[in-house]
């Protein structure tokens, strides 16, 4: 290796940047960029920046019921559905106790709501006597009249007597002359004439 290379020089790591090596001034002009919003060069138009927004957080449990809860068809709005079925248990305790049989009852005293009987009379005590104390009846009081102007207790209505016809004060009395009898006066005799016009 060491005979392929003239004299002392090898490569290396340069410790300061070459101008050879960039197309513009150089690092050491520090030119404000034209893109984003952050240090952006004042002598240019700044676009319209458009940020992606990252991905939404998850959401918080809810307390509903969801898509991860599989529900019964069985389960309905009014409840659960249950089909009808019986229950195996025990045979119930049956209770010994004596009842009357057919033969206990006497059916001689329902015949007679059954079929037509003549009536019969049942022995009684005899009823206490009626007391013969007698009030008096509705013709023997007075009662005071109720009909006409004096009444003793009650408001009388107005009455109405029929009288004659009066000649005074009536309609068939000839009274003095009224507007009407006197003759119409043109408002030309008194106030300023209209003018008039002939065809």
């Amino acid at each position: 290796m060491d005979g392929s290379w003239v004299g002392t020089w090898r490569p290396h790591r340069p410790h300061s940047s070459i101008m050879a090596q960039f197309t513009s001034p150089g690092p050491k002009y520090s030119i404000p960029g034209t893109t984003g919003y952050v240090a952006h060069n004042p002598t240019k138009t700044k676009a319209p920046a458009y940020s992606f927004q990252g991905a939404k957080l998850p959401m918080a449990d809810s307390c509903s019921l969801g898509p991860r809860y599989y529900i019964q068809p069985s389960v309905t709005r009014t409840g659960k559905y249950v089909a009808p079925a019986k229950h195996i248990c025990g045979l119930p305790k049956i209770k010994t106790e004596v009842t009357p049989g057919p033969s206990d009852y006497s059916t001689d005293e329902a015949k007679k709501h059954l079929y037509k009987r003549a009536p019969a009379q049942s022995m009684a005590f005899r009823h206490k006597a009626v007391k013969t104390d007698q009030p008096p009846g509705p013709g023997t009081y007075t009662l005071p009249r109720l009909v006409g102007p004096n009444t003793a207790y009650t408001h009388a209505s107005p009455c109405y007597s029929m009288k004659g016809k009066s000649k005074h004060n009536g309609f068939a009395e000839d009274l003095s002359p009224g507007p009407a009898a006197f003759p119409k006066v043109e408002l030309d005799v008194y106030k300023k004439r209209a003018p008039m016009y002939t065809m």
